[in-house]
């Protein structure tokens, strides 16, 4: 499998957003072995971006293990800088599972409160409505009126 081309933005898009990020794999005196290499997929298959520490002292042996890395695993090179390699693979898609037993549960609501005066900033706050909660026109969450039953008249209708 070839390496995944970049240009030169993508490049320093993906140089930018690997500054933070810690190396989660480490390629130690063995070199690249297979239990390397399958940590680096897994790696890449979680995150996307991922630095790579290489205890290598010779900088051509650590250009090797960039190339061989990004061939083996459809990645793209991103930066090589010191002992560390920065690669990156676009996220594979994942299908979200569909559950038929799904339940109404609590749900997460937005509530924002302005201030009277309007010279300062809304309140904002995220709270969690159970089944049995209603949430006011104030913002404060109450537990839901009781369902009032039809009339008489309506009940004899029905039958």
């Amino acid at each position: 499998m070839p390496a995944i081309p970049l240009t030169p933005a993508e490049r320093k898009a993906h140089r930018a957003a690997a500054h933070h990020l810690h190396p989660v794999v480490a390629i130690g005196g063995d070199g690249l072995t297979a239990a390397v290499l399958k940590e680096a997929d897994g790696a890449l298959n979680a995150h996307g971006l991922i630095k790579v520490r290489a205890f290598a002292d010779a900088r051509a042996t650590r250009d090797e293990m960039l190339a061989k890395l990004a061939d083996e695993l459809n990645a793209a090179p991103v930066q090589h800088i010191g002992k560390l390699l920065v690669l990156w693979r676009p996220l594979p898609e994942r299908e979200a599972a569909l559950r038929d037993d799904r339940r109404a549960g609590p749900r997460r609501v937005t509530v924002v409160k302005f201030s009277k005066s309007g010279n300062h900033r809304p309140q904002v706050k995220r709270i969690s409505v159970k089944g049995n909660e209603r949430l006011t026109a104030g913002g404060t969450v109450k537990k839901a009126r009781k369902r009032v039953g039809s009339s008489v008249k309506k009940q004899l209708l029905a039958r």
